[in-house]
């Protein structure tokens, strides 16, 4: 590891109980930031009510941490809107937002599309899949950015249980990022979780960066800042133990095979071809069918070339 990289980490990887709400409120007054957190969602009914609940009691009924709180639906068939909606959150469904741009699948897309209906000069993301949830998730990773201006991207850092495996989480970080990162970005080889969905940044520099529409947006993103603000503006913060539903193996291939073709496009923009990629499945008659899908590479421009939103911005 890098020496700049082990110097990072002492300076920038701190614990959710290093700040205590208190001093993160006093904070939040004395800078007069407000604070929106943004839960992207698909078909995610079972889990989604009960992190918005625990937001909205912890922290913005108890404490006035969060000030906006919003579900962001990715197109769900089930009832995740309503059930979002009942537990106290904004529900906002990802195609009208932007009407004039028709949507594309993906994670990335609805985080971009998020920045255009919150207001918050600190904007947190949360996954919406998330069991036995704790406030530290926001609370944790907004702290730093709140209490220290010199930091403008926080991602939470954890353990990844898998069943009942301690650790065995994080398949496609293992095996797909890591190796990235230390082998192309080795000032990124500190982070514990780079593809983690909690993270939090100032608006002030996520409107300043492109977003990949799929599952590259983490690794995009946490590239792209380490370029737009440098190391010493990203931190971490250990909130605990992340638990959630987690995907099948040909689900991890195709995740791989967006975080490797975003990685891709950084290194080398341009000359490159739309890329596939082929999974086979074993057929009940004994032999193997094939699907070939293709890997989606579109990126959202900067939230800034939007006329919509500097529209909206200079209205402000």
């Amino acid at each position: 590891m890098l020496e700049e990289v082990e110097r990072w980490l002492d300076r920038r990887s701190w614990t959710a109980a290093d700040r205590t709400l208190p001093q993160i409120l006093a904070a939040k007054r004395a800078t007069g930031s407000s604070v929106s957190v943004v839960l992207p969602a698909l078909d995610e009914e079972a889990t989604v009510g009960d992190i918005v609940t625990v937001i909205r009691r912890e922290l913005m009924e108890k404490v006035p941490l969060v000030d906006e709180l919003v579900v962001l639906d990715s197109g769900s068939t089930d009832c995740t809107g309503e059930v979002a909606a009942a537990a106290g959150a904004r529900v906002v469904h990802r195609d009208v937002v932007l009407p004039g741009l028709p949507a594309v699948p993906g994670k990335g897309e609805v985080l971009w599309r998020s920045l255009l209906v919150t207001e918050g000069d600190i904007v947190c993301f949360v996954d919406s899949d998330l069991k036995e949830f704790s406030p530290d998730f926001v609370s944790g990773i907004v702290g730093p950015l709140l209490t220290d201006p010199d930091v403008h991207f926080v991602k939470a850092m954890y353990e990844r249980p898998l069943g009942d495996a301690s650790g065995q989480g994080g398949r496609v970080t293992e095996i797909m990022a890591r190796p990235l990162l230390n082998m192309h970005w080795p000032r990124l080889a500190g982070f514990v979780q780079p593809l983690g969905g909690e993270y939090a940044a100032r608006r002030s520099l996520l409107e300043r960066l492109p977003f990949p529409v799929g599952y590259g947006v983490e690794l995009g993103l946490l590239v792209d800042a380490l370029h737009t603000v440098g190391l010493d503006a990203l931190a971490q913060v250990d909130v605990g133990v992340r638990k959630h539903r987690h995907q099948d193996g040909q689900a991890l291939g195709r995740m791989s095979a967006a975080i490797y073709r975003t990685a891709q496009l950084r290194l080398a923009r341009g000359h490159l071809v739309r890329p596939e990629l082929t999974q086979f499945e074993r057929h009940p008659d004994g032999g193997y069918v094939h699907h070939t899908h293709e890997v989606d590479t579109r990126e959202r421009p900067p939230m800034t070339e939007i006329p919509e939103y500097e529209s909206r911005r200079r209205a402000a």
